[in-house]
């Protein structure tokens, strides 16, 4: 694996899966540390608990050296923009930035955001790219603009250790109720991982107005009834997302979307997940999240074999 920036650049989602389950439970004190002697940059545009914590400990489990950066308080600002005149805000460019920052490390990881104003821009993950194109080592997303890799597979590390049915689970991805516009870059994430696995049965409900856009949906069952979807539900992803139609906009809904127990009486006894944080009793329920349906704590814990599992892959290739 020589970048882990979405589903795409990974060989074998399944193996992966079962990799990063097989080291949670294999003794700290018996693995090997093929990160010894090696370093990771952790570089971050916009405030993370879960990703940042859970890769540090990832990345010193493997034996690596780790240093985190806030880049939105703790460094210069940064020019994107090739052939910018940088008479303004912005102190350096990427191109210097990035390529210093690929002789300080061996791998270098980046959370970034979308400016939910332009879709073009944000689809075309311009930030991270630039990192890919100029650090000249190994970049792993931390959450871009338009993807969340870690957090999918922890996501189905998850699904794995709690389904053991001879079947294809029924997982169902739910739009949710927020105070305000989030990306879908979780949503779009949890969609392609969950497609490109191809072990579980993917059902998408939204309201009207909140399709995610085509390329990370295709092979999934669309509704815009959130109670068709649930019926005989396995899992039930619950996730909050703006408007891919109307770009970063939250759009009126009239139905309620939160997720209730009540509401999880037609389901199989669906597992509730969700990739926190998450607004309590606006996109779920205490009644939800405080029951034995919510995996959403075991979902946080997973996230460190999930970037275990990715790490030790690259770090693998850089011998």
């Amino acid at each position: 694996m020589k970048h882990f920036l979405s589903v795409n650049d990974v060989a074998d989602p399944d193996a992966l899966i079962r990799k990063a389950i097989g080291m949670k439970h294999q003794a700290l004190s018996s693995g090997s540390r093929p990160g010894a002697g090696k370093r990771i940059g952790l570089l971050f545009f916009n405030p993370s608990l879960r990703t940042r914590i859970s890769t540090q400990i990832a990345a010193q489990n493997l034996g690596m050296e780790v240093m985190v950066l806030n880049a939105d308080r703790e460094n210069w600002a940064l020019e994107f923009t090739d052939g910018a005149v940088m008479d303004g805000a912005t102190v350096e460019h990427i191109k210097d930035a990035a390529r210093v920052l690929g002789r300080y490390f061996d791998i270098l990881g980046v959370r970034t955001f979308p400016s939910l104003r332009n879709k073009e821009e944000d689809y075309s993950e311009h930030v991270l790219n630039q990192f890919v194109r100029y650090a000249g080592i190994p970049v792993v997303s931390l959450e871009s603009a338009t993807l969340h890799p870690l957090q999918s597979l922890a996501d189905l590390i998850t699904i794995s250790e709690h389904f053991s049915e001879n079947r294809k689970p029924r997982v169902v991805l739910t739009w949710a109720p927020h105070i305000k516009p989030l990306p879908q870059c979780v949503a779009n994430s949890f969609a392609q991982w969950v497609l490109a696995w191809n072990k579980a049965e993917l059902v998408i409900a939204h309201p009207q107005g909140y399709e995610l856009d085509e390329a990370f949906m295709q092979g999934a069952a669309v509704t815009h009834r959130q109670e068709e979807a649930l019926q005989a539900a396995d899992f039930v992803y619950v996730k909050n997302w703006s408007s891919v139609r109307n770009y970063g906009q939250l759009l009126p809904v009239s139905e309620n979307w939160m997720l209730t127990l009540e509401k999880l009486k037609i389901t199989r006894n669906a597992r509730v997940m969700h990739c926190l944080p998450v607004r309590r009793n606006v996109e779920l329920s205490d009644e939800v999240l405080d029951s034995p349906a919510s995996l959403v704590t075991e979902q946080a814990s997973n996230r460190v074999w999930a970037a275990q599992a990715v790490l030790a892959e690259i770090l693998v290739a850089l011998r």
